[in-house]
C-alpha cells in the first residue's frame, strides 16, 4: 500500500456552517482530522477551541474519518456535548453521506448488515470478522450512474471505524470501493481524495429539544 502524505492545512480556513450558545456545525476538511492525533494537534477540536475560547470540554460529539469531509457537530458545553454525543450512542441522529464507487451498480438500492474489526497486523485496515467484530449497518441507494462510476447516499445506522469505506468496498458489502481511497481502493485511480462527504446531519437541539437538520451537498 502507498504511503499517503497529508496536506498541510494550517493555513486553510475551519468554515463554521452554524453557531450557538449550546454547539457549533463546521465542513470538515478532507484530510484532516476531527480530534488530535499522536503527533497532530491540529484538527476540528483545537481549531473550534481557538475560535471559542469559551468553550469547555470534550466538544466533538462524533467524528469523521480524517479523509472525509463534510458536516461536523460539536457542544461547547459539557451538558450540550453530553446530550449531543449520547444521541449519537443511542442511534438517534440521522445522517447520511454522499460518495462516489468504482464501478456501476445496477441496483437502486440496498442494506448492508457486516461486522468488522481492526486488523492489528495492519492497523487502521479493518477486516471482516463476523464473531469478533462490531456490527456496521449501512443502507444505500443510487443518486446518479456515470459511465465508469456511481454516485450514491450512504444512510448507515452505526458509526464504526471505517464502516462506509469497507461496506463499499467488500464483496460481501457493495463490492465497489470509494474513489480515492487509499486503504480498500484502487489505487491506480490516483484521487487527491476520498470521495465521501458528510451531507446531512438531524437532530435534537442539546438546549430545546427541537428537530434540528443541517445540510451540505458534496464538493464532488
Amino acid at each position: 500500500m502507498k504511503k499517503f502524505d497529508a496536506p498541510d492545512l494550517q493555513h486553510v480556513p475551519l468554515s463554521i456552517l452554524h453557531y450557538e450558545e449550546s454547539f457549533v456545525v463546521v465542513d470538515k476538511l478532507p484530510h484532516f482530522l476531527s480530534v488530535p492525533g499522536r503527533h497532530i494537534k491540529d484538527c476540528v477540536v483545537n481549531r473550534i477551541r481557538d475560535l471559542f475560547p469559551q468553550a469547555e470540554g470534550s466538544l466533538a460529539a462524533h467524528r469523521l474519518d480524517m479523509e472525509t469531509s463534510g458536516l461536523m457537530l460539536l457542544g461547547l458545553t459539557p451538558e450540550s456535548h453530553r446530550k449531543l454525543s449520547l444521541q449519537f450512542e443511542q442511534r438517534l441522529v440521522h445522517k447520511t453521506y454522499t460518495g462516489l464507487v468504482e464501478g456501476v451498480i445496477e441496483a437502486e438500492e440496498g442494506h448492508i448488515e457486516l461486522a468488522f474489526r481492526v486488523d492489528i497486523d495492519n492497523r487502521p485496515m479493518q477486516i471482516l470478522d463476523p464473531e469478533h467484530g462490531k456490527l456496521g449497518i449501512t443502507d444505500w441507494k443510487i443518486i446518479e450512474r456515470y459511465d465508469t462510476h456511481t454516485r450514491l447516499q450512504f444512510t448507515p445506522t452505526t458509526g464504526r471505524t471505517h464502516q462506509l469505506r469497507v461496506h463499499a468496498a467488500h464483496p460481501k458489502g457493495l463490492g465497489h470501493p470509494l474513489i480515492g481511497d487509499s486503504l480498500y481502493g484502487n489505487p491506480a485511480e490516483n484521487r487527491s481524495r476520498l470521495m465521501l462527504h458528510s451531507t446531512s446531519l438531524a437532530f435534537h437541539h442539546p438546549v430545546t429539544d427541537e428537530n434540528v437538520k443541517f445540510e451540505l451537498p458534496a464538493p464532488f
